[in-house]
């Protein structure tokens, strides 16, 4: 295990906001969701939002434009729609709107991931970046890429990516 080269010990609370794209779950059967919800909560970070949305580019950026007047919202954390499945295209939603973008985490997710399912990471289209000033990530839909994303990439980078992006670090 690796440690963080600049530890975040400051106790700084991240609003965020989760969209979940799927046509097939609802608020009961959003295990994915709920992890992310629960994990960031765990964390002393406060939830803005939480929306179950279609795989449908155009109502992902309605819904992304729609938490953008969100002043203090800092993070968006999708989850689902990031496959090569014609149903899947929260990437090629995402993509194009994206100010910045971080290719370290759709790699490293990718490495994690082969360490954990093999070769068909490959297919994973996760992806991070910024969004109107807002940190933004898309994570596969599985809750097994969640816990995965948020254990080893979003939790110990999200106090010093926010900082970074609002200037302060």
């Amino acid at each position: 295990m690796t440690s963080q080269p600049h530890p975040d010990s400051e106790l700084v609370t991240i609003h965020y906001a989760v969209i979940t794209v799927s046509d097939t779950r609802t608020a009961e059967t959003d295990r994915s969701g709920r992890l992310i919800q629960e994990t960031l909560q765990q964390q002393g970070h406060r939830l803005l939002d939480y929306t179950i949305l279609k795989d449908n580019p155009q109502a992902i950026l309605t819904q992304l434009s729609y938490l953008a007047a969100f002043k203090e919202l800092q993070v968006v954390i999708c989850n689902g729609g990031t496959g090569i499945a014609p149903q899947d295209t929260t990437y090629d939603a995402l993509v194009p709107v994206l100010e910045k973008t971080l290719p370290g985490f759709g790699e490293l997710f990718r490495y994690l991931s082969y360490q954990e399912i093999g070769s068909r990471a490959i297919a994973s289209r996760a992806i991070a970046g910024i969004y109107q000033g807002k940190l933004l990530f898309s994570l596969p839909g599985s809750s097994n890429a969640v816990k995965l994303g948020l254990e080893k990439l979003i939790v110990p980078e999200l106090i010093h990516l926010v900082k970074q992006l609002q200037g302060n670090d």
